[in-house]
């Protein structure tokens, strides 16, 4: 009997964790208006009502119905355009101290920040440094990692730092 509590009491949390997971990854306005959410998986741009053609359409010159409407979606994919770690440079080079404009300048690209779900979030920043841990970049890499936490907030991420041949420098909560 008591092996059987044991599997039955697995499956219940299975199904919370499994609940609370899928509640955490929808949209967040809950209306259901088939939006994408890039956060969902890679193929989230394409979805059923034909958002994918339509967003391809408008960047290679193709007109929509109401011309109006698409001046400020427009402004935004000129943001989105730019890459994770551009915006990530920017935002630093805006707000950032001397000595974090230093160390992000040797950012060459920053993966998973545009990925939040709270639950469990992972951002890497890949830089140019050599040399690994004992290498020069260990004390950037701290800048870097606080930097990163000024840029985005998550109730439980971390972001991790590498060097230019992959190699780990440091990490930080953001």
């Amino acid at each position: 009997m008591g092996m059987k509590t044991k599997i039955a009491l697995g499956a219940v949390v299975g199904i919370a964790v499994i609940g609370a997971m899928s509640a955490n990854s929808g949209d967040g306005d809950g209306n259901g208006d088939g939006k994408s959410d890039s956060r969902t998986s890679a193929s989230a741009g394409e979805n059923a009502d034909g958002g994918a053609e339509d967003k391809g359409g408008a960047e290679k010159g193709g007109e929509k119905s109401d011309g109006a409407a698409d001046a400020k979606p427009a402004e935004d994919k000129a943001v989105e355009k730019a890459s994770q770690a551009e915006q990530f440079k920017a935002f630093v080079q805006k707000n950032g101290s001397a000595n974090e404009k230093d160390a992000v300048s040797h950012v060459t690209k920053v993966q998973g920040a545009d990925e939040q779900n709270d639950i469990l979030d992972a951002a890497d920043v890949y830089t140019d440094f050599t040399g690994g841990f004992m290498g020069e970049g260990t004390g950037p890499a701290k800048l870097i990692a606080s930097a990163f936490a000024d840029w985005k907030d998550s109730e439980n991420g971390l972001v991790t730092v590498y060097d230019a041949d992959g190699e780990l420098l440091g990490n930080g909560q953001f």
